[in-house]
C-alpha cells in the first residue's frame, strides 16, 4: 500500500510538469535539454549561494538574544540575487522566441526546485509504513506553485 502511496504522491508533484512542458508547445521546439539545463544551472546556484552564506554569514550562537543585526540580515537577504544571475544566465542560452524561452526556463527551473526540495521528502515520508495526509499536502502544493508561476507569467 506504502507503494502506491508515494507513486500517488510522485504523480501528483511531477505529471503537470510534464503536463506542462508537452501541451505548452515546447516538445515542438525540442526544448527538452534546455529544461535540464536550466534545472542544472538552478542547482548550481542553489549550491553557490549555499556556500556563500555557511562561509560568509555563520549561524549565531544565540548569546545576542533580542539584538537584530540588520546590516548582516541585508546582506544576507542579497545572496538572492545569485537567483537572477542564474536566471539571466539560462534565458540568455536559449535561443528562440521570447514565451518559448521563458517557458523552457521557468519548467527547468521550477522542475528542479521540485526535486531538490520535495523528492527527498516524498522518499523517506511517503513509503512510510502509514498512511499521512501532509505528503498529499505537499504534493498538492507544488501544484499550486506552478500555477501561481503560470498566472503570473501572462
Amino acid at each position: 500500500m506504502t507503494l502506491f502511496h508515494f507513486g500517488n504522491c510522485l504523480a501528483l508533484v511531477y505529471v503537470p510538469y510534464h503536463l506542462a512542458y508537452k501541451y505548452s508547445g515546447l516538445s515542438e521546439y525540442g526544448a527538452f535539454w534546455k529544461c535540464f539545463q536550466a534545472g542544472g544551472i538552478y542547482m548550481f546556484t542553489q549550491l553557490c549561494k549555499m556556500l556563500v552564506l555557511a562561509t560568509f554569514f555563520p549561524a549565531s550562537d544565540g548569546s545576542d538574544q533580542g539584538k537584530i543585526d540588520f546590516v548582516a540580515e541585508f546582506l544576507k537577504a542579497t545572496v538572492d540575487l545569485a537567483d537572477l544571475a542564474g536566471m539571466y544566465l539560462v534565458l540568455m542560452g536559449i535561443p528562440g522566441k521570447a514565451h518559448a524561452k521563458v517557458l523552457t526556463a521557468g519548467i527547468g527551473w521550477a522542475g528542479a526546485e521540485n526535486l531538490l526540495s520535495r523528492f527527498l521528502l516524498l522518499w523517506v515520508g511517503a513509503r512510510g509504513a502509514e498512511f499521512d495526509w501532509i505528503y498529499i499536502q505537499k504534493s498538492l502544493e507544488s501544484n499550486i506553485s506552478l500555477v501561481s508561476v503560470d498566472l503570473f507569467r501572462h
